[in-house]
């Protein structure tokens, strides 16, 4: 297949890339607009591969991605391009409109035109994968509720009303339409080369410096979590053997507090790299002010994707989350760069 994947300079859609191009023979162009999570230093290791191509676009710029559908001719389509950060969310919410929910509309635009002007045989191929999130259903109020692909949306920030919208979009543009469309919703993501701004980053990377561990709240916030990996091999069994029409939801069955996740990366440290003052790691938590709208609690129901396409994660939170740590500590060179923004800097040309 001919893979156009969006945002595949991202954390999960560098994670998608590699996965395609070490495990199949399928070819991929990623196009990513390379904002400042965009990090294409997370795809060297594939970079040089013939079947791998990139180009830096703007999924709002409509005559770049036609240009990209024309040349590249895809079979099928990853969507993965998005504003992700709900703190920025809250804080600066108009590009999160703008990406999420206006690129998503171009891009559904320019797909729709290029599938009817496919011949028969590739028209009958053509996939449109929207890649999305737990967070579109809010949050659960009990304890043994889950988010099924049937639970009502309940968005609470600005990101997950952003994406809410765009899975609206892309089940419209199916249905009044007819393009063949999947979309998957899926839970916390976490692994190597994931943004130091999110939560296992941040407390790996503040915990090695000595800087404190800020957990909202109390830190009694559930969530699932997913190895980005894991999620990698999801989404291409979605792709090749899901049903168009469809929602697949796509989690870890790994349910944690956030200060259990933060305590266990203080162990993992305290094992690997204790401190050089002889005190715990978990020394260094501190609780700060909630987050505003702070969903309490996420669960996901995997049931449809294992039992219908027999998909199921490979990684306990216990072995993910020790190989992530483990990584972090041998790949600091590039966390340091992403940290002090070289890596952007060196893309632009500019000296630092």
């Amino acid at each position: 297949m001919k893979i156009l994947v969006t945002g595949g300079a991202g954390f999960i859609g560098s994670a998608v890339v590699r996965h395609i191009i070490n495990n199949t023979q399928d070819e991929v162009l990623n196009i990513d607009k390379l904002t400042y999570a965009g990090n294409l230093e997370s795809l060297l290791s594939i970079a040089d591969n013939p079947r791998y191509s990139f180009q830096q676009i703007d999924i709002c710029d409509r005559q770049a991605v036609e240009q990209a559908f024309a040349s590249f001719q895809p079979d099928v389509i990853m969507h993965l391009a998005a504003e992700s950060h709900v703190d920025r969310s809250i804080d600066g919410p108009a590009e999160f409109i703008h990406t999420n929910i206006v690129g998503t509309y171009t891009l559904l635009e320019v797909a729709r035109q290029y599938w009817k002007g496919l011949e028969a045989d590739k028209k009958a191929g053509f996939k449109f994968h929207h890649v999305s999130t737990d967070e579109v259903y809010g949050d659960l109020e009990h304890t043994t509720d889950l988010f099924t692909e049937t639970t009502p949306y309940a968005p609470s920030s600005p990101y997950s009303a952003s994406k809410a919208s765009s899975d609206h979009l892309v089940r419209a543009w199916h249905r009044t339409y007819g393009l063949p469309v999947l979309i998957t919703n899926c839970s916390n993501n976490y692994g190597p080369y994931h943004f130091p701004e999110k939560l296992i980053p941040l407390v790996i990377l503040n915990a090695l410096e000595g800087k404190p561990l800020p957990v909202y709240g109390e830190g009694t916030q559930i969530r699932d979590w997913l190895y980005v990996e894991d999620h990698a091999r999801a989404l291409y069994k979605v792709i090749t053997e899901g049903k168009c029409g469809e929602t697949y939801n796509i989690g870890g069955h790994n349910e944690k507090q956030n200060i259990e996740v933060v305590k266990t990366i203080c162990q993992i440290l305290d094992a690997l790299q204790p401190q050089a003052n002889g005190q715990p790691y978990e020394s260094l938590i501190t609780f700060v002010k909630d987050r505003p709208g702070h969903d309490l609690r996420y669960a996901i129901d995997a049931s449809k994707i294992q039992q219908e396409l027999g998909w199921t994660p490979e990684e306990t939170f216990a072995t993910g989350i020790r190989k992530t740590v483990q990584w972090y500590l041998d790949n600091l060179t590039w966390c340091r760069r992403v940290q002090d923004g070289s890596y952007q800097r060196e893309r632009l040309g500019v000296q630092p």
